[in-house]
């Protein structure tokens, strides 16, 4: 009874998982949709250089909340007129793909 239980409740956590990352963006489109942060995040969000933070696996809401600030200007340092100017041209669905991506890997 127990390994049924146990195999129970991982179903339903990866069903959670999965239905919560899909209502907040889609991590293929995502992918698709973030050809410039691969230059400096890597293509899995993996940095190419310690200057720059790791995307990978970081919570979907806080990637989308961190572009947010970028893209509005509400954010400051050495890189945020650059990550503005990145961030310009895309729509709020396109940050919610692009989060959903780099938090969906490993």
């Amino acid at each position: 009874m127990k390994p049924l239980l146990t195999c129970i409740a991982i179903t339903m956590g990866f069903i959670a998982t999965t239905t919560y990352a899909n209502e907040f963006g889609d991590a293929e489109l995502g992918k698709i949709k973030s050809p410039s942060c691969v230059f400096c995040h890597g293509p899995t969000g993996e940095a190419v250089s310690p200057n720059y933070p790791n995307l990978t696996g970081q919570n979907a809401q806080y990637l989308y909340q961190s572009m947010k600030a970028y893209q509005e200007g509400n954010r400051s340092g050495a890189l945020a007129a650059m990550m503005k100017a990145q961030l310009s041209k895309l729509n709020d669905q396109d940050l919610k793909d692009i989060a959903a991506y780099y938090a969906s890997q490993q």
